[in-house]
């Protein structure tokens, strides 16, 4: 199938205009190295904060609004944001807002090396304009932290309820003193066995309405002051865990067609089976609709215009899947995926889908020049769960025509949370990517994420790249320069008379 690679690669390089590529984005910055005995400044003061924890889904959200007030004499720029040591790696989708003008865009935030021996480590929010003395700023402060709630037991029978419990502070952890704050913890149900009862404050604390409970309000409090406290909860759904997940969006110029495969190596962090699983008492619950922690399906909405999907593991093809494309123009088509096996607490799964769209649809030529082009694409698309799916690693890349260069990306930012952490946390590569027939291979553009959850489904990235006429003709005319070279070699030679004579 490769008789002329050389000689077809040695065409396009003479066919090739430019093939230097590159992109203009900024790459991922590295971690900010602290002294051991770092202590954040006292500069600042909160005047008033208040912490929203959401335990919906099977990972941990949060929302904290705090009133900054700047306690110095000059003006600062430069907020801590303080983590505990145990909660710092698994923070994910971090983003830092004006409260009062979130459409100004997410403020930059940088990372700070993990120090085993601080019980508190510090990302750095740089403020786009420094906070003069006795001035006043309302952060809005939103994050995902992984692998946080634990099932509690750890072990159940096939049919039982699952209950989850999360570990924290009462007081909110924070570099700086705060004047008041209190917490506020959202469960998805009523059904709240065990928490932790507090003696801070004058009533009852924590204080109880509906499937809500508030810790405080607390006064006057001392930078990194904690209060140990625990909460358990049901949570009858499976704790659903991407460990990796491999995204592709093959562009292709020539079919008019964006080809898109994602690769899933899921797990369930639920509890664990105490017992084997029992085939008859599952085909009952499911006939009665009973809730269970297992993954019995996963719906996975597309873009309208989807067609050509397939669901495959390790086996082969999985037939136990069905395809409802979008009856009314423009409404989203469902893929509905069952797996072979119900996937229950500390099982894995792996598997991969895949499906077409219209390439007219995502791609436009861009206004500054006939040869570039702006390609608008879904960062990450997969399951939409009530209960969430919580992604480790993310790994998105987008393959372009061969040939496409000058490659710029961005991230489309709203008023609102992305579900996406800052360009600077996104690592960027740009690699050569080869399939059938090529010459110089395919520009790649990867992106990789960790600590990722389902709220980026809604995220955009836009790719913008140059891609002329003679890259688009590139193969056709390397691929019919090799035959007609292939085909006047073998004249040649058929023309070459080996005959013995005489002399």
């Amino acid at each position: 199938m490769r008789p002329f690679t050389a000689l077809a690669a040695l065409c396009g390089l003479f066919l090739s205009s430019n093939s230097l590529v590159y992109a203009d984005s900024a790459p991922s910055s590295s971690p900010v190295a602290l002294p051991r005995d770092f202590k954040p400044p006292q500069v600042f003061k909160n005047a008033n904060l208040v912490r929203n924890t959401n335990l919906e889904k099977g990972y941990l959200r949060e929302t904290v609004n705090v009133v900054v007030e700047n306690v110095d004499k000059k003006p600062q720029s430069d907020y801590y944001l303080s983590f505990p040591s145990d909660l710092y790696d698994k923070v994910g989708a971090l983003e830092v807002r004006d409260k009062s003008a979130p459409e100004q865009g997410r403020f930059e935030v940088e990372a700070t090396e993990f120090d085993s021996s601080r019980d508190f480590q510090y990302f750095v929010v740089h403020l786009p304009k420094p906070l003069a003395p006795s001035s006043q700023i309302t952060l809005g402060i939103s994050y995902s932290a992984l692998n946080t709630l634990k099932p509690r037991p750890a072990a159940i029978s096939q049919n039982d309820r699952q209950y989850l419990a999360y570990a924290f502070s009462a007081y909110a952890p924070s570099a700086y003193t705060t004047t008041t704050q209190k917490t506020k913890i959202k469960f998805p149900s009523t059904n709240v066995p065990d928490y932790t009862s507090t003696d801070l404050t004058s009533g009852a604390d924590p204080e109880r309405q509906g499937a809500t409970y508030t810790y405080g309000p607390y006064a006057d409090v001392a930078p990194e002051t904690t209060y140990p406290a625990s909460v358990r909860y049901e949570f009858t759904k499976p704790v659903i865990t991407a460990t990796l997940l491999e995204r592709d969006l093959e562009v292709s110029h020539w079919g008019g067609n964006l080809a898109t495969e994602e690769r899933y190596w899921l797990r369930n962090n639920g509890s664990k089976l105490t017992d084997n699983f029992n085939r008859v008492e599952w085909t009952i619950s499911s006939y009665q609709q009973l809730p269970s922690s297992a993954i019995r399906e996963l719906k996975i909405p597309l873009k309208p215009g989807s067609v050509d999907p397939y669901f495959t593991d390790d086996i082969g093809n999985v037939s136990t899947s069905r395809y409802r494309p979008g009856k009314v123009p423009n409404r989203d088509a469902s893929l509905e995926l069952r797996p072979r096996f119900p996937i229950f607490g500390g099982w894995n799964y792996s598997f991969r889908i895949g499906w077409n769209n219209d390439l007219s649809a995502f791609l436009r030529k861009a206004v500054t020049g006939a040869d570039s082009y702006v390609l608008k694409v879904p960062f990450i698309e997969g399951p939409k769960v009530s209960e969430g799916i919580q992604y480790e690693k993310a790994v998105v890349r987008i393959i372009l025509p061969e040939g496409a260069r000058n490659v710029r990306y961005e991230l489309l930012e709203k008023a609102t949370s992305n579900g996406l952490p800052g360009a600077n946390q996104i690592q960027t590569e740009l690699t050569s990517h080869k399939t059938f027939m090529d010459t110089l291979g395919r520009t790649a553009l990867t992106l990789t994420v960790e600590e990722l959850t389902d709220e980026a489904r809604d995220s955009q990235i836009v790719v913008t790249y140059d891609y002329s006429l003679w890259d688009g003709l590139r193969k056709p005319v390397t691929i019919t320069a090799g035959l007609f070279t292939v085909f006047v070699a073998a004249w040649a030679i058929g023309n070459i008379d080996v005959s013995i004579k005489k002399r």
